[in-house]
Parts: C-alpha cells; structure tokens; sequence
C-alpha cells in the first residue's frame, strides 16, 4: 500500500514531474476523447421507446433486488416481486440523476481554472455532454416504466449541495467513483440478462459502454491527485469520502419503493439491513473500487471507519 507523502514531498514530486504528468493526463484524455468520438449513443434515437413493455420480464436481475432471499421475499408471489423491481429501478435510476447533477457541477469546478483547449478539459466537457444524456435517458426510463420518480431525502439533498460545495478535487473524484462503479458493477449484470425488459437492458448497455470512459478518467486524475495534494487535502477527502459514502449507501433504496408495492416498509427494511446476501451484493459491488480506494491512501483513519459504517467496506 502506497503512503500519502507529506507536503515537502508532493511538492517535490509535484515539481519534479510536472511535465510528465500533464503529459500522461493528456495521453489519457486523448484516447478518451478517439473513444468517444467511436462509441458515444444518443438514447433517444438508439432504443425504442414506443415498444411496449413484456409481459413477466423484471425490470432489474432478482438477486440485485433488495429482498431478494429474505423471508419476506419468500412469501411474495412473483408479481409482485417483479413489481418490486420495477420500483427499485426507478429508484435507482433517480438516484443516478441526483448523482449525476451534483459530478457534473464537480467536473466543471475541476476545470474552471485549467486551459479550455487542453485534451483533459475537452474531455471533461465530454463527459459532461454524456452525463445530461445520462440523466434524460433515466428520466425518460422513469417515464415509461411508469413508476414514480424517488427522489433522496431532503436531509441527504442537502448535504449533496454541501459536499459539492466544500470538496476537494481528490474527494470530487472519489465521490465519483463511489456513484459510478456500483451501479456500473449491477449494470453489468443487467444489460446482458435475457430476464430483463428489453428497454433496461439498453439504458444499461449504453450507460456501461460510456461510463467505462468516465471511470478511467476519475480513477487515473485521483491517483494523481492523493500523489501530490497536500496532506490536509488527503485527510478531508477521507473524512469526506467515508461520510458521502454512508450517504449513498442509506440513499441507494428509497424506502417508499416497498410501500408502493403494498409491503410494511418498517418490516422491508428491517430485512433489508438484517439480510446478509444484500451485504454481500453491496460489498461485492463494491470491492473493485475499495481496492483501489486503499491502495491509493483513501480509506484510512477515521475515514475508513465511515466505509465501514456504510455497509460498503467489509
């Protein structure tokens, strides 16, 4: 595991390899910016929205549902545990909106002071340009399963306006990561599964291709970023990435989704959080970016224990 340096030695680094490391950033953004000129959807052209539904396909994989082998499961019929994904869908997929607005107003704090004609900034405003399709596509998704949009709790949508207000880059980019390679670990469960509504497996497809992109640039712009950022940035992007988590995690499943579906939301919950095959997805989803969190220097102190708190960390 990699140390975080002190300041007298990211300022070193950050000296010494200025000029290779603009250059790398670039080199990245490049290729980037050649993917998305070759593999870039327009949701609105490229699925067939006017299709009707099928009758008896779920609308998320039912063991990434959130009851899924609870006793509670067990005694719903099949409808009605379809109807469950139907609205865990649609949860997540106003989550994903929610998400996506505050990494798009992260992005463009990023770039504000750096050179517009840079590769890394057009990239930046690539990706952008792909997130507001991102957040159409799910709200048109909402749409036409015809279940209710679920928005976050007031208190999680207000702290969402703190973070993005107080963040660092490195704890910008973390909070990025932490919102994209979970559900990008579901999506790439869903997109392929024949059980699923041919629509999902689209919006799910698209949103896997493109965020590849997107989580190669935040995770190699974080590697940089706890290499030479000074020591109270590290530590304030840990604090604050171990909070945001906890967050995410108690946001991931608005509750209602078991009240419009004719369950006691007190009793779904409390399965929910007694249920070990839900840990075990969760931390699952996960591991590949908490990995990658520790071998950079992220999940330490009283950080890492927030990770833990949330479920997301083992």
């Amino acid at each position: 595991m990699t140390t975080a340096p002190d300041i007298s030695t990211a300022e070193t680094e950050a000296l010494r390899d200025a000029l290779g490391l603009l250059k790398d950033r670039e080199q990245v953004a490049e290729r980037l910016l050649d993917s998305s000129a070759k593999h870039s959807f327009d949701p609105d052209t490229e699925l067939d929205w006017d299709a009707p539904l099928e009758e008896g396909k779920w609308f998320w994989p039912p063991e990434l549902v959130s009851l899924y082998d609870t006793p509670l499961w067990h005694r719903m019929p099949e409808e009605q545990r379809i109807e469950l994904s139907k609205h865990e869908a649609a949860s997540l997929a106003s989550l994903g909106i929610w998400f996506e607005i505050i990494l798009m107003q992260l992005l463009t704090r990023h770039i504000y002071d750096k050179s517009p004609t840079s590769s890394h900034v057009r990239y930046a405003l690539t990706e952008i340009a792909d997130e507001c399709r991102h957040s159409n596509m799910f709200a048109r998704l909402i749409s036409r399963s015809g279940a209710p949009v679920y928005p976050v709790s007031k208190i999680h949508h207000n702290l969402g306006r703190l973070f993005k207000t107080v963040s660092t880059t490195p704890g910008s980019f973390t909070a990025t990561l932490l919102g994209e390679e979970i559900l990008d670990w579901m999506q790439r469960l869903t997109f392929p599964d024949e059980r699923i509504q041919p629509l999902v497996r689209g919006v799910t497809r698209i949103h896997v291709v493109e965020e590849a992109r997107h989580v190669r640039y935040a995770r190699e712009e974080l590697r940089r970023q706890m290499t030479s950022a000074p020591r109270w940035s590290c530590e304030f992007t840990r604090l604050t990435s171990g909070e945001f988590a906890r967050v995410f995690s108690q946001a991931f499943i608005n509750p209602m989704v078991y009240t419009n579906v004719g369950l006691n939301r007190a009793e779904a919950v409390a399965q929910v959080k007694a249920s070990g095959h839900r840990r075990e997805v969760m931390q699952t989803g996960a591991k590949r970016l908490t990995d990658f969190l520790d071998e950079i220097g992220v999940l330490r102190g009283a950080g890492r224990k927030l990770w833990q708190s949330s479920g997301l960390l083992a």
